[in-house]
């Protein structure tokens, strides 16, 4: 697995690079174009065979999605509730290998096991084979509609992400197309983890509550946030080392800055449109210090607001978790006023929405239990 796109199908493929170009760095492309060439009949039999002993898409139990900008302790919430055995989640080798779940992946499980990395790249966050994940590396692997593709081409990057993040410029065909494709991995998931009910966490989706909600009626949502500035500082980090670790061409022109201020605007607007009028126990909202400080207050809530199952049963099991991660450090951010400046230009309606406040030249931030660093100093725009 030399790199993500090696758990890719040839279709996504050819229509990635047909709208990006190719890459320019040829091993890594050979190793992606051999990998899922030699995976193609194994992944077309698995499709054939399985499409039949799946759960139809209606007879899933209602997933649970956790949403909120990227760097906002979605994974650390995520991580938690993941502790209760009541539900399934995306591991490690779904998101590599989507298309060899119930084959390949199971032949090889060992040796993907030991290929792990030790952290995530953006964080010190430790992967394990069973560390929850985010299901849009897997998406990626199975549709050319993924904000990932700007990542590993960002010679079209601002192309990725309008129609990655927001279907912008997407026919209906190309969203069906994504839906049927997104709805089949949730199907492998609820059989790979025993007909659980799926908590899916990923960020893109806090812009598409409203596309989640018709295609899974009965689904419910918890949105958590975090101030802004730490946001913005930490996002800065994300795209550098997600670009310098798995970009396939250059991206000298990418516009970071601008990325993190457009897409989080609109997110959070749409997010603000799409949740209006939901009841409690479908949606719930909550801020990243309320769990850091108060974690299994912050956890009780969510099940009762929102009548999930089983809280009682799970508390020791995130008790223990939680003791495991209290050693994290918390990191120190140096925020500069020209940071601070663009947060407050493209963001004050949410600063203000939610109270949070600019914080001083130095301040304890806690990072999703334990990111790596956090970059708010005056680089610029382009990095």
């Amino acid at each position: 697995m030399a790199h993500p796109l090696s758990g890719a199908n040839l279709g996504t493929l050819a229509k990635v690079v047909g709208r990006s170009g190719l890459p320019s760095k040829p091993l890594s492309a050979t190793a992606i174009g051999l990998a899922a060439l030699a995976r193609w009949p194994f992944s077309t039999a698995e499709r054939l065979v399985m499409e039949s002993r799946l759960p139809a898409a209606a007879d899933l139990s209602a997933p649970v999605f956790i949403l909120g900008h990227w760097r906002s302790g979605t994974t650390h919430l995520y991580n938690i509730m993941c502790k209760g055995e009541a539900w399934g989640f995306v591991p490690p080798v779904a998101t590599g290998l989507p298309w060899d779940l119930f084959g390949l992946a199971r032949v090889f499980n060992s040796v993907l096991e030991r290929a792990l990395p030790e952290h995530r790249y953006i964080d010190n966050i430790p992967v394990t084979p069973d560390s929850p994940q985010e299901d849009e590396i897997a998406v990626a692997n199975m549709s050319d509609l993924s904000f990932y593709h700007g990542i590993y081409f960002p010679r079209t990057f601002a192309d990725h992400i309008r129609r990655g993040l927001f279907f912008d410029g997407c026919s209906d065909d190309e969203i069906d197309k994504w839906k049927e494709r997104f709805t089949y991995l949730l199907r492998k998931l609820y059989m790979y983890q025993d007909d659980k009910p799926l908590l899916i966490k990923n960020p893109v989706y806090t812009g598409r509550v409203a596309l989640l909600r018709e295609m899974f009626p009965q689904a419910k949502f918890i949105h958590i946030h975090r101030n802004p500035y730490e946001v913005f500082a930490s996002m800065r980090n994300f795209y550098a080392k997600l670009l310098n670790q798995f970009a396939l061409q250059n991206y000298e022109h990418v516009d970071i800055d601008e990325t993190i201020l457009s897409v989080y605007d609109r997110m959070m607007h749409t997010l603000e449109r799409d949740m209006a009028g939901l009841p409690e126990d479908v949606y719930l909202e909550m801020r990243y210090d309320e769990l850091d400080h108060r974690p299994m207050e912050s956890v009780e809530r969510i099940y009762s607001t929102l009548a999930l199952p089983d809280f009682d049963m799970a508390r020791p099991k995130f008790e223990t978790y939680l003791a495991s991660v209290e050693s994290f450090k918390k990191n120190k951010f140096a925020y500069s006023d020209e940071a601070a400046a663009k947060v407050e230009s493209r963001w004050r309606y949410f600063v203000d929405k939610w109270g949070y406040e600019r914080p001083g030249n130095t301040q304890d931030t806690s990072n999703e239990a334990g990111e790596s660093e956090g970059i708010a100093n005056d680089r610029g725009a382009k990095t």
